[in-house]
């Protein structure tokens, strides 16, 4: 069964206030190691068709979370000198669909780079249990004014739910 046909058969038994976060999280996370270059998480990012995701340590500690948002900050500081090489041609061809032609430009990876992840995240976290209601992950995303909410048991990462899970419950709830 696809997740998709089981998130239908929860809202056919429930009505939109009563799904909980277990029920409509990714539970597959893909996390993204703190010491990655930034070179290397752009080419993960693109590879696995995701906008971000949460960081963690060699023991998956979480520290935080990071996003195509903080490459694309990470390379327009006035301060940095613009790279002379311009992204590989596949970075842009895999993105075009999702990203302007004007955020593609901006992309800009230096093979010298010694940036890693730990040193753009974002090392806030926006989490809620896994009995969470609906209601209360909406509330942390527009709270947060964030994309993707993490989904705990105690301290333990257990699933994910992005703004686009949200929006297909809502699609696929009428």
């Amino acid at each position: 069964m696809t997740r998709t046909k089981e998130v239908r058969d929860t809202i056919a038994r429930t009505t939109l206030e009563e799904v909980t976060a277990a029920e409509l999280m990714n539970s597959e996370v893909m996390t993204i190691r703190h010491d990655w270059p930034v070179s290397y998480l752009a080419e993960f990012l693109t590879e696995h068709s995701i906008s971000g995701g949460p960081v963690v340590t060699d023991e998956g500690k979480l520290l935080g979370v990071v996003s195509v948002t903080d490459i694309v900050r990470h390379d327009s500081f006035p301060e940095r000198r613009p790279a002379k090489d311009i992204a590989p041609i596949y970075y842009h061809h895999a993105l075009e669909d999702h990203y302007s032609h004007e955020d593609l430009s901006s992309f800009r990876f230096a093979a010298n780079d010694q940036t890693t992840v730990r040193d753009i995240m974002t090392p806030m976290l926006f989490a809620v249990p896994e009995d969470a209601k609906m209601r209360e992950v909406a509330k942390t995303m527009i709270t947060g004014r964030i994309h993707r909410v993490l989904v705990t048991r105690g301290d333990e990462l257990v699933g994910i739910i992005s703004a686009l899970d949200v929006i297909r419950l809502l699609a696929n709830g009428n």
